[in-house]
């Protein structure tokens, strides 16, 4: 089964490819790698939420707010190389902004690693940063980052 196929199976469209905010592209190629820019949790166009989690914006809700971040990555690889090219999900990184004492970045970044191992399975298995910062661009929430091994 092709990884488009199992997207519909799921039920799930990928997004449009969300604008830079700056200046930087969605996704590059080098060799068999496509590595994503940061991706934010936008939905059409618009920042989804603002605010750090664990204290604006709840674990619950960020960890939705991950999945989104890597339907945004899945979306900028999909139309860089095709999603059926992917071979494997080697890396993801996710940044949390944490409200002061907020520990639970892996959980919130599990969000992400939870949707890749749904559409990829046992090729979505991947090595995985989750990491606390202060501040995000635009004040997101959230932030994940994405490198996919493809083939041919």
């Amino acid at each position: 089964m092709s990884w488009t196929a199992r997207l519909a199976e799921l039920g799930i469209e990928l997004p449009d490819v969300a604008a830079p905010v700056a200046a930087y592209v969605p996704a590059v190629r080098s060799g068999q790698l496509v590595l994503t820019s940061g991706q934010l949790p936008f939905v059409e166009g618009s920042l989804a939420a603002t605010g750090k989690v664990g204290g604006d914006v709840s674990p619950e809700e960020a960890k939705a707010h991950a999945r989104t971040c890597a339907l945004n990555a899945l979306a900028a690889v999909h139309d860089l190389v095709g999603l059926d090219a992917v071979v494997r999900v080697v890396k993801l990184v996710g940044f949390v902004a944490s409200a002061e004492g907020f520990t639970g970045q892996p959980a919130v970044v599990n969000g992400a690693s939870d949707l890749l191992g749904e559409v990829f399975g046992e090729a979505g298995r991947h090595a995985r940063s989750a990491v606390g910062v202060a501040e995000l661009p635009l004040g997101a929430p959230v932030e994940v980052e994405l490198i996919v091994e493809i083939g041919g």
